[in-house]
């Protein structure tokens, strides 16, 4: 009987930075850069601050032998495991962070705080990281496409799979044969949890997802080390992740074409500060409002066509009470595009909750389920918007690739001044630290350590900061 569980783990062992084709390491470079700033916007954003005083009341000063990991929002150093579990929580916040469209998964936001932490801890190089990173991506990914669409419907697939993605970047770092590759997925695949209730309430969970999955398959992958034994087919096996969270697993998505295929150059960035299930939609929008020259005030309906799971998340938030919360409204988002023309960060901290025309345009957005869209879905996120001016005429706008998708990708330059954005948006760093940040992000490949603190802090005592 096959074990796409062993097939993967021994794929993981093999892979060495020299099997990497250069635009792979060109995109991890720049999804890091994405990820790092995603992170760093999270700085004094609800519920950030708790995840911070979690990390200075229970976790360690550094990390072992004399290294450390570096939580960024606050520039301390911690274990890696509570650097891992902040700077995940902060860099999920914003909605910012980049999706894997098939596989439904939000990669970096899982993978890099584990790596980056345990790459400090450890003193890794950047290849070394590039390549944990690839491998958690490539892991991470395939895993989600293997629990499908089921899954999803209430299954947070970050929360879930994002546990074995980042044990199997952690492990790749510590230099894990095939079977320490089993045993850290399962182990991880045992704690894997995150489930959608959040949406109804408002709730802060998301951002506990995100931390969870990252610190735990740190943790997973650190006691694997040790000698820590896991289930040989967590995945597949009787009692395992399929058997209890999916409905239409396909054990086929789990070696897809292994070493030819590099799904992580099919992840997209995020152009708006929402749910990706609302940017197919909100680019069609844009589109259509810019070729017609039509204004917020002119358009009386919209329908945003859309697949299921865009109903399942989205259509749990009819009126925002959060900026947050606004984030999965598909008509705040709608209402953001139509009156100020974006749905950035600023946009949503200023006019999604008390901006009447927003309000206003919100109401008239309602959505519909679309089978060429729903059909097309996960593999590809389809905009369709039929939309109904003053004068009674309707009006349809098309995207097939929304903006920040493989086919009409974010370039370096337009990812550098979105690394800029976040890093204002919060004030998390210095224009000349940021531009540090992209330099060395860019050139990652050639760093020969990562350094514990990789921003500076003025407070030589904050590796050994008391808790607040």
């Amino acid at each position: 009987m096959s074990n796409p569980t062993r097939t993967l783990a021994d794929f993981l062992a093999g892979l060495r930075y020299a099997d990497l084709p250069v635009p792979v390491v060109d995109r991890t470079e720049e999804l890091f850069l994405d990820w790092l700033g995603s992170a760093l916007a999270g700085k004094d954003y609800h519920p950030i601050p708790l995840f911070e005083r979690y990390a200075r009341r229970m976790g360690p000063g550094v990390g072992s032998g004399n290294a450390g990991s570096q939580i960024l929002t606050t520039r301390e150093l911690s274990s890696p495991y509570f650097a891992a579990l902040v700077n995940a929580a902060a860099s999920h916040v914003v909605e910012q962070d980049d999706l894997h469209n098939s596989s439904v998964l939000h990669p970096g936001t899982v993978v890099f705080p584990a790596v980056l932490a345990a790459a400090q801890d450890l003193g890794k190089s950047g290849e070394e990281l590039i390549t944990a990173a690839v491998a958690g991506y490539e892991a991470g990914i395939r895993i989600g496409e293997f629990l499908g669409r089921s899954h999803y419907r209430t299954f947070h697939t970050t929360g879930t799979v994002g546990t074995l993605a980042a044990a199997v970047a952690v492990g790749k770092l510590l230099d894990f044969d095939s079977d320490a590759f089993v045993h850290a997925i399962g182990s991880a695949g045992t704690q894997a949890a995150g489930l959608w209730e959040f949406l109804r309430d408002g709730a802060d969970s998301k951002q506990l997802h995100t931390a969870k999955a990252a610190a735990d398959g740190l943790l997973a992958a650190y006691l694997t080390a040790d000698g820590l034994t896991g289930a040989r087919r967590i995945l597949d096996g009787a009692q395992g992740l399929a058997a209890g969270m999916s409905q239409d697993a396909d054990a086929a998505h789990l070696t897809d074409r292994l070493g030819s295929r590099w799904a992580l150059v099919e992840t997209s960035f995020k152009y708006h500060a929402s749910c990706r299930h609302t940017h197919p939609a909100a680019d069609a929008l844009l589109d259509l409002m810019q070729r017609e020259g039509l204004a917020h005030d002119d358009i009386v309906s919209v329908t945003a066509r859309v697949h299921q799971a865009a109903i399942d998340v989205l259509g749990a938030v009819d009126v925002p009470h959060t900026v947050h919360q606004a984030k999965f409204s598909m008509g705040t988002v709608l209402g953001l595009i139509a009156v100020h023309g974006k749905a950035g960060l600023e946009e949503f901290q200023r006019h999604a909750l008390s901006d009447t025309n927003v309000a206003a345009f919100r109401a008239k957005v309602s959505m519909q389920l679309d089978s060429e869209v729903d059909d097309a879905y996960p593999r590809r996120w389809l905009g369709r918007i039929e939309a109904i001016d003053r004068s009674g005429q309707h009006w349809v706008s098309a995207i097939d690739e929304p903006k920040g998708d493989p086919g009409n990708t974010l370039s370096r330059a337009e990812l550098a001044n979105k690394f800029h954005r976040l890093v204002a948006f919060s004030g998390a760093a210095s224009v000349a630290e940021a531009d540090s940040l992209i330099a060395s992000s860019w050139d990652l490949r050639h760093l020969a350590r990562l350094d514990a603190q990789l921003l500076p802090t003025s407070n030589a005592e904050a590796a050994t900061r008391s808790p607040a």
